[in-house]
Parts: structure tokens; sequence; C-alpha cells
């Protein structure tokens, strides 16, 4: 089984002839930002800053310490490090070297951790936790790493992945994506320049930093582009992030649904001064309309509504949409060659304005998982299918309509009903588990866990804090568990899960 899936030698050639895929690294581009931006500060975190001459160089000295240490090119290394600059020295050093970056997220503990160094067969687990993961991975601690005398590396070559990233795939733990350096710095030039940023941007990273929107639309890396200012907050919380924007007055910032709720009601009582942001994004979960509405008169700055997957496409609303487009869509794609269609369950192209799945190809769009030989997340003819519902308007923006795959989106994070039925089931007071969506108005969605007994029922409680000690991340664990008699049968029976969901999915709804 092929690592990597690329693209048809004539569609790479075509996004070359384009321009798109400049034949560039990750490591070579740094060095250019620090020929171009030197003495500027690329990023600080708390009292610390480095600027774009010293992230160079320590990029390279920690690429030096690394090799010492027996990483080498084509190597995987699970990456789970806070919003700090150790965060972009670890990485750039890596990128330098050639070894692929998994990008774990704060939240994962022990369960998704092991399955990342298992799947990616990591070499190297860099961390600043405590976690008990057994694996022949050796363990790299963020508080001493090696930092060497840079010396000759072999390096990468443009078209070979960069890094890997994680899906919210629907079934069970995620599958890996892979993003090499050419098609991963198109979509970050491109980002850059459709928000308008330039050196005097300073950008809160507020979200952690390994998920693709702060990372790279625009995020991180395309303020780092611009020759801009990163801020890297540790929690994204206005107590936090409100005297970070003051303090370093930042221009633009990125936040989940959730998040821009609770900074709008926080923005009404603060005394910290907010002046300085120029624009919001907000983006992970599709934004309802009146809270969009909110944001420049509570905030004083522009919205931009942001609607990506970290397997590549992603859109915005422009800086010159008329408020309504911004207010109630989810943007359009950065490329004009990414391809959009949007079918029905039989694969045909719906009408017009009708609802249908989102599939997409194009310059910066995977072709295949890493290590991953099914198909049915992509057509024959190389579309991604996003498994979104959307429809498309006439002005070609998009507005996401909902779920086609069986996916639960809490708040940004993607849960998936299967995973967390496989650590119900492994409860001895469990014979059969459902997991489905509640609609919340703070999350957007909820998980509700349906729990069959065996024998004496288990209380809600129990239930919550076995799946928290099976080792998975806390946004997994339900939010509300039901414990019933029995599952519906009336019109589903003994079929699949995901009609027994959408039967119980009804239930919850109609009893609320």
């Amino acid at each position: 089984m092929p690592d990597f899936t690329p693209w048809p030698e004539q569609e790479a050639a075509r996004y070359r002839a384009l321009g798109y895929w400049r034949g560039q690294t990750f490591g070579a581009w740094l060095r250019e930002l620090a020929g171009k931006h030197g003495p500027r500060v690329a990023v600080v975190a708390g009292d610390r800053g480095l600027t774009y001459t010293e992230l160079d160089h320590a990029a390279d000295r920690l690429a030096a310490g690394l090799s010492g240490l027996g990483l080498r090119r084509g190597d995987r290394v699970v990456v789970q490090l806070p919003n700090d600059i150790v965060f972009l020295e670890a990485v750039f050093a890596l990128f330098r070297l050639g070894v692929l970056p998994v990008f774990a997220l704060p939240a994962h503990r022990e369960t998704e951790i092991a399955h990342l160094v298992e799947h990616s067969d990591a070499t190297a687990y860099l961390t600043t936790r405590e976690l008990e993961v057994p694996s022949k991975a050796r363990v790299l601690h963020a508080d001493a790493l090696p930092y060497g005398d840079p010396g000759t590396q072999d390096g990468p070559q443009p078209g070979d992945v960069a890094f890997l990233q994680l899906s919210g795939g629907s079934t069970g733990l995620p599958k890996l994506i892979p993003r090499t350096h050419d098609d991963y710095l198109y979509s970050v030039r491109a980002s850059a320049g459709i928000c308008g940023l330039d050196t005097g941007t300073v950008y809160l990273c507020a979200l952690p930093a390994a998920h693709n929107f702060p990372l790279s639309s625009p995020g991180v890396l395309g303020v780092l582009h611009a020759g801009g200012r990163v801020v890297m907050a540790p929690r994204p919380t206005p107590d936090v992030a409100f005297p970070l924007i003051e303090r370093e007055r930042v221009t633009v910032t990125a936040l989940v649904p959730p998040l821009a709720l609770v900074w709008l009601r926080a923005a009404a009582r603060t005394s910290h001064d907010l002046s300085s942001l120029r624009l919001l994004q907000v983006g992970g979960a599709k934004l309802a309309a009146e809270t969009a509405r909110q944001v420049r008169p509570v905030l004083g700055c522009r919205l931009q509504q942001v609607f990506g997957m970290a397997e590549g496409l992603v859109n915005y609303t422009r800086a010159d949409d008329p408020d309504d487009i911004v207010e109630t869509t989810q943007g359009r794609p950065i490329s004009p060659h990414d391809e959009l269609l949007v079918v029905d369950p039989a694969g045909r192209p719906v009408a017009p304005g009708d609802v249908g799945e989102l599939l997409t190809r194009g310059p910066y769009t995977i072709r295949g998982y890493y290590r991953d030989a099914d198909p049915a997340a992509f057509t024959e003819d190389g579309y991604y299918r996003t498994g979104d519902l959307v429809r498309l308007t006439p002005s070609g923006h998009l507005v996401v309509e909902g779920r086609a795959k069986d996916l639960i989106n809490r708040g940004g994070e993607k849960v998936s009903p299967e995973e967390v039925e496989s650590h119900l089931l492994e409860h001895p007071a469990v014979l059969d588990a459902a997991v489905v969506e509640v609609p919340d108005a703070y999350l957007g969605e909820r998980t509700c866990a349906f729990v069959v007994p065996n024998g004496p029922p288990p209380s809600a409680a129990e239930i919550r804090s076995f799946v928290r000690s099976r080792g998975l991340a806390e946004y997994k664990v339900p939010d509300r568990v039901e414990i019933v008699a029995a599952f519906p049968s009336t019109g589903v029976g003994k079929t699949s899960k995901r009609e027994l969901r959408a039967a119980l999915r009804a239930a919850v709804r109609g009893g609320q």
C-alpha cells in the first residue's frame, strides 16, 4: 500500500505552470522569510519573542540536535505541543530534516496518541505531557530538546509529504492526511492574500496551533508569509485573550462559533481595549446568522466566515462581500481551480441552489489518505467526498446545511459516534449503545449516548466516568446519557447503526 497518493502528473504540471506550486520547501521558505524580514518579531509567547532570523536559526540548531538523535528524512514524529514558541521551532526543525510532524491535538490522551504513533509508525513523540503511551517511539520532552551546531542536512523535496494532519473521519480513530510542501504553501500564500495580511498584521493564535484553521487559514503560517507577528495564547478564553489583544495590539484572530459567543458576551463588559482588532475569523462549524450580525457592533471589527477541511478545500467570505453574504454564507473557494460538485446520494449533480453532498478536488486537496487504500472517501476521478451537505448560491458562495457522514460537530471538534460506541460496549453493564447528536445553542451539537443495559443499569455518571477512563479526549465523553430498555424496532429492527441513530435522533429531538 503506498503511503501517499500523488496528484496525476498532468494536474501537477498544470498547477506548476499556473504558479501555484513553486517548488519550495518549508525550510527554504522560512530561510527566505528570514532574509526578507530578519529583525522583525515573528512570534511572541508570554515574555519571550523571536525575530524571523532567530526563528530560522533556532530551527537549524534544533534540526541538528534531532538529527544527532537519529531522526532522518521520511521519519514520523507525533507532535503534541501547546501554543508556544517551541511549537514553531520544532515543526520547522522537522521540516528542515524532511521528518514528518504528525499533528496531535492538545485534547488527545493515551488512546488517540497511541493510535497516531502506531498508525504512522512514528519514531518519536514530542510533547510537554506525561502520558503513558506504550510503543517503541522515543518520547522527547519539549523542556529538554537537543539543540546542536547546524550542519548540512539531507532535506526534503517540494513534492514530498511535509506533515500529517488528522481527519475528522466518521469511522473510529482519525485517518492521517498527507500534505505536501508544494500544495500547502500554495494555500498559505493564497490565504494570506485573500485575508489582506501584511507586515502590520498581529495575529492572536487562540485556537490550538496544530489545527488546520489557525495553522494556515491563513493562521500562523499566513502571518509569517506576510511578515507579520504571531502572538501565542495559551488559552482562548476572554480572561487570557483580551489582555493579549490590548498588550500586543492584535489585529486578527480566529475562533470557533462557541468561543465567538463567549467573546461577544464578555466584550460587552470588559475593561480591556480591543480597538486594535480589525478582523475576526469564525470557522470550524457553522456560525448562526444572528451571532454573525453581532460581531461588528460588539467587537468593532469585520467578520470573515471560513469553511474548510484539513484534507484541502478552504472557503472564505471576502472583504468586499456584502454584509448579508458575510453573515449568511460560509464563503467561496481559495482558488479558481478548486473544482466543486454538489451531488445527491446517487452521485448525480443536484439542481442549482439545491442541497447535496459537496465533492471537491484541486491544487491543495489530497487524493488519498496516508496508508489508507479505502476508496470510499474519493471518487475514481479524484474528487474528495467531504461529507458536508451544502448549497451553492448564485454568487458561488457555499451555505453549509449539515452532514452526510455520520459525524458530530461539537463546537468544531469532530466526534465519531462509532468510536465512542466501541468504548461504551466495553463496559460490562452495557449490552448495546448508540451515540447521536443533540442540537445545542452554544456548541451547535452535543453528544447523547443511548445505552441498553446488560442487567442492572449503570448510572449516567458511571458511563461518563468509564469513557473518560478509556483515555479518550474529553470532548468525546458523552454530554448526555440516556438509559433505555431497548432500541426502537419500528422501521429499523436489526438494521444498520446509521438507521438506528437516525431513529434515536428523531426521538430525542421530539422529546425536547
